[in-house]
């Protein structure tokens, strides 16, 4: 299914293949010869969208950008079933294995592989080549890698990610932080209301 969403309609190549259970939402733009497969959701959420050419989204995988950060994933890069990616770059030729989480401001340097349940937080840079391992969590700029055994090592070495800030413009410290984060993230998702297939 194909959206308009504030005024912007998904463009898709004429070599792409969209499965008729993908979604597609807003300002999305969809290279030559990409393929998204069946239950595939992107949506550009305040921010644009772009996939480069022979990128393939697989089944289940999440898009998702906002107004403070745009999505751009690089040509024959490959976002494996249940994967997402939230407001990131990505590079050419980048493996998201299954599961793989990417997060707000994050850049993925070319060739680099994200594995299996890997976690690459909000602002992490990876170099071109980096390999992230089987459930591991890349974090910081110069970026970290550590095994998800090292929680406290995990929290220790990110710097204050302030995540209902950055993403919702929601201060922590509010002593009804998730009244107002949800009130107000509410609000702008229910434009949808207005969304027109396409």
């Amino acid at each position: 299914m194909l959206y308009e969403h504030l005024g912007a309609r998904p463009r898709i190549h004429d070599t792409a293949v969209i499965a008729p259970t993908a979604v597609l939402s807003g300002d999305v733009e969809i290279g030559p010869h990409c393929q998204v497969l069946h239950g595939a959701v992107i949506t550009a959420e305040g921010g644009p969208i772009t996939l480069g050419e022979h990128v393939i989204v697989m089944e289940n995988a999440l898009i998702r950008a906002t107004a403070a950060d745009s999505v751009h994933i690089g040509s024959h890069t490959l976002l494996g079933t249940l994967a997402s990616i939230a407001g990131a770059t990505i590079g050419e030729e980048v493996f998201l294995a299954s599961g793989a989480r990417v997060f707000n401001g994050a850049h993925i340097g070319a060739r680099s592989e994200i594995r299996v349940n890997a976690i690459v937080q909000r602002r992490a840079a990876l170099p071109e080549g980096t390999v992230v391992p089987i459930g591991w969590v890349a974090t910081g700029d110069p970026v970290q890698l550590y095994s998800p055994d090292r929680a406290d090592e995990i929290a220790a070495a990110q710097p204050e990610l302030d995540f209902p800030g950055h993403v919702f413009g929601v201060d922590r410290n509010t002593p009804d932080r998730m009244v107002q984060l949800t009130e107000r993230y509410g609000t702008s998702l229910a434009r949808h209301a207005d969304d027109q297939p396409v």
